[in-house]
């Protein structure tokens, strides 16, 4: 008997057509659900690599392991397993497929601060599903096994709106909250215009600068644009919280492993051994791949990369 159909008036009330009351989808039928912790980390970063890293690809690289998967991870039969698992998009949730993408960028554009913010952003955003029930195949290809804390359910089987439910019910919501404070307490002072001035825009001069002139957006526009991403980020997690207690009427329950009525979609039936063994053979195979790769052309293609004028210059402003 699934424990789910014990509390069907904690799941998610939908309309007619199968969505949730109250709430119109897109005119396609997507509904982009996504964490705001991927945003509010992004202050955070930033303030540690500086000028060092382009803001921009920081921000592209939270972005590579959902944008291009998440909207078929909710059509697909097993979701946990095709979103984190093998076979499946779970490779896109690998520290593998961010030195990847990174390598690709700084091959191609030869900017070593796209390369570094991608690699940054994208390990970032990796690290952090690493505390869901489903997990990440962190050290993939060399090992298939997901590692997980299991703070909170992966809740994708029940689609859109019930994963963001489930979300806001659960220490997912919390961790929003907890990233939110973090940024807001020691990474402030990345949000002010003088620190765009002397750190953001010098990191990346040539896409702000694109940018400028494109769109003949003066420098309160481009702040408005770094910035930006905050506040999306605030209000998603507002309105994804409200839309939790008061539309779908889900229980909050933020305590360890939660919500309760989510099964818990756990992608390894692996025990703890067997885990320890394979994420430790995983782990050494792939900084043994990873020093393989610089030796023989790592070195050389950062050799020829460049670095903006900044980056060689005393960070400014970020303290």
């Amino acid at each position: 008997m699934d424990a789910r159909a014990a509390v069907p008036a904690r799941r998610p009330v939908r309309g007619a057509d199968g969505g949730p009351r109250g709430v119109v989808a897109a005119a396609d039928g997507t509904v982009v659900v996504s964490w705001a912790a991927h945003e509010f980390e992004l202050y955070f970063i930033q303030k540690h690599v500086g000028t060092k890293a382009s803001f921009l690809a920081v921000v592209v690289g939270t972005q590579l392991p959902d944008a291009l998967t998440k909207s078929f991870v909710y059509a697909a039969d097993d979701t946990a397993h095709f979103h984190r698992g093998w076979p499946g998009v779970g490779f896109t949730h690998s520290l593998m497929f961010g030195v990847v993408v990174a390598a690709l960028v700084l091959a191609l554009t030869r900017s070593r601060g796209w390369a570094l913010g991608i690699l940054v952003g994208h390990w970032a955003h990796v690290l952090t599903d690493i505390a869901d029930t489903a997990g990440v195949m962190l050290f993939f290809p060399f090992s298939t096994e997901p590692i997980t804390i299991s703070m909170w359910k992966h809740a994708a089987v029940e689609g859109r709106y019930g994963d963001a439910a489930a979300y806001y019910s659960s220490l997912g919501g919390v961790w929003d909250l907890f990233w939110l404070v973090v940024m807001l307490v020691f990474a402030w002072r990345t949000l002010t215009p003088s620190y765009f001035r002397a750190v953001v825009v010098p990191a990346d001069p040539h896409v702000w600068g694109w940018l400028h002139r494109t769109f003949r957006l003066p420098e309160r526009a481009l702040l408005l644009i770094y910035q930006g991403l905050l506040f999306y980020g605030i209000g998603r997690m507002v309105t994804w919280f409200l839309y939790a207690r008061f539309d779908a009427r889900t229980p909050f329950e933020p305590f360890w492993g939660g919500p309760g009525y989510i099964a818990g979609n756990d992608i390894s039936d692996a025990g703890l051994a067997e885990v320890l063994v394979r994420t430790v053979i995983g782990a050494v195979l792939f900084a043994g791949f990873l020093w393989l790769c610089w030796r023989t052309f790592g070195r050389r293609l950062w050799a020829r990369g460049y670095d903006v004028p900044a980056a060689a210059e005393p960070l400014r402003a970020s303290t």
